[in-house]
């Protein structure tokens, strides 16, 4: 089944860490790459092509929302059952695409997610800054208790899908921001798929993209709307738009 997988990448301004973030995914896979870039300011485009992978550039910058749309959409006319997302700043190890891929494919999960937190230490270690740290396990937490889940990471970026998640799910009506990816999640839960995770390293360095405060607490704005659009979901006292199954959709993987 890897040969229906498609790798994507939201780029934005990943020069100097594409080649090697590239280099880290498994042989099998390389030729079923899609680069997104949004508008780069710096040659991230031109190390795509290099690489002979298939890109679309956005004329202006979208946002990390906007770009993971585009991403999906080519993917799913690729005719690719799974999709993984992968950051192309090399935060996040690259080799565990392929497993990733397995588990939907055997009928395990639905969406797995790359798990950073194996433990604090091993975090801290990692790069991962004190506060990052603390506000990821205290909402992780709350987040597991309200959408009824386990998971150990809600906020990696590490992400691969079903196409029959991505089919339902109707993402496009998502933040077009750094909030896309709590929603996602959220809906998940909501429409029930199986999540799965694997573990990965902790990685930041000097080269990988991050978040600023700013947008962290945007993010964490567009998470809490999330979770309460869950809650009155769950209550039945309405259906949001972002819970409604697009139409058309086809069965969910087995």
């Amino acid at each position: 089944m890897r040969e229906k997988t498609w790798i994507v990448l939201p780029a934005y301004n990943a020069e100097l860490t594409l080649l090697e973030t590239i280099q880290g995914i498994p042989q099998d896979l390389r030729s079923r790459i899609i680069l997104v870039d949004d508008c780069s300011t710096d040659k991230t485009l031109e190390v795509a092509k290099s690489l002979e992978l298939t890109t679309f550039r956005h004329t202006r910058n979208l946002g990390y929302g906007a770009n993971q749309k585009t991403c999906y959409r080519l993917a799913l006319s690729k005719g690719a059952e799974i999709v993984v997302m992968l950051h192309p700043d090399n935060q996040y190890d690259p080799r565990v695409v392929g497993i990733m891929s397995d588990l939907i494919f055997l009928g395990n999960a639905d969406m797995v997610l790359g798990n950073r937190i194996r433990n604090r230490k091993d975090a801290l270690s990692g790069g991962m800054p004190l506060w990052k740290y603390v506000i990821n396990r205290f909402s992780t937490l709350i987040e597991n208790l309200i959408l009824g889940q386990t998971i150990g990471d809600f906020h990696s970026g590490l992400r691969a899908y079903s196409r029959g998640l991505l089919e339902t799910i109707p993402f496009e009506n998502n933040s077009d921001s750094f909030g896309f990816d709590q929603e996602l999640l959220v809906q998940a839960s909501a429409f029930g798929f199986r999540i799965g995770e694997v573990p990965v390293p902790t990685i930041y360095t000097g080269k990988s993209s991050s978040i600023n405060i700013v947008n962290s607490l945007f993010y964490g704005y567009r998470a809490s709307i999330a979770i309460s659009k869950f809650m009155i979901f769950k209550l039945r006292l309405t259906q949001p738009k972002m819970f409604k199954a697009k139409l058309n959709t086809i069965s969910r993987s087995k």
